[in-house]
């Protein structure tokens, strides 16, 4: 396998162990300041990975378009919007903090849902680490490995919080450290998964790649107005939120650009 992919694919998820990995270190609950910040971060990472690793790639793939080179993007990013909300219709799961069911009813326990609810995010962010380390490998974009890689770590960046979120949760329901700690990482093996996948059907992706980017910044740009940013604006310090919103979204950007 190519370094390149075998790191790309590697990166995100190992933010997911090391962030799953703090309920052997931190109390039984994440401290709220804290939580506000990692979810504010992540959520900058996605929209700026949304948009300068997927939506002006999406139209600089479709220039030959002329005037209606944006048609793929906003093709793409509307069924990445509609996909994640029938998804987030019909799989039942549970947000943090949250006593409130969504999704089709079930029987599932609490913490099946909470585990649900991050696999629900993951599922774009594997399409995206994919979709992106396929246009690589094909050399049908103008993705280095670089930039590439800057994407993989920001991704890792944003799925630090969310591994911590779910493990320290999971432990203050009274489940022992280490299977808190394999809760937290199961949750997101749906990312690599989903990369893998799209990058083994790289000959598929490719000729329409431009629809698969913007699809994929849609499916996130998504999860981070439905749900990250509620989070890190209720109650109390939404300043903080805000202000680590700034920050992951101009580590992400700086990341893209200067390695990209």
């Amino acid at each position: 396998m190519n370094m390149t992919v075998f790191y790309g694919i590697l990166i995100p998820f190992s933010g997911t162990v090391l962030g799953s990995a703090c309920v052997f270190f931190m109390k039984n609950k994440l401290n709220e300041k804290l939580q506000k910040a990692l979810t504010g971060m992540a959520a900058g990472v996605m929209v700026a990975a949304s948009i300068w690793s997927l939506l002006v790639p999406s139209m600089e793939q479709s220039t030959h378009m002329g005037k209606w080179s944006f048609v793929p993007a906003a093709v793409g990013f509307w069924v990445g919007i509609l996909f994640l909300l029938g998804l987030d219709r019909l799989i039942p799961h549970i947000h943090l903090n949250s006593n409130n069911s969504e999704g089709v009813q079930s029987r599932l326990k609490k913490t099946v849902m909470m585990l649900l609810a991050v696999a629900l995010h993951n599922i774009p962010e594997g399409m995206t680490i994919g979709v992106v380390l396929a246009a690589f490998i094909t050399g049908k974009a103008d993705i280095t490995a670089a930039g590439a890689l800057a994407l993989s770590i920001g991704m890792a960046i944003q799925n630090f919080p969310e591994g911590a979120v779910i493990s320290m949760p999971l432990k203050a329901e009274g489940m022992k450290k280490s299977k808190a700690f394999v809760g937290g990482v199961l949750s997101g093996v749906v990312e690599p998964i989903g990369a893998i996948i799209t990058v083994l059907a790289a000959n598929v992706v490719v000729p329409i790649l431009p629809y698969l980017l913007s699809f994929a910044a849609g499916a996130m740009i998504y999860v981070v107005v439905e749900e990250l940013i509620p989070e890190m604006s209720s109650g109390e310090h939404s300043n903080i939120g805000t202000l680590f919103f700034a920050v992951g979204f101009t580590l992400m950007m700086t990341l893209d650009v200067a390695l990209g």
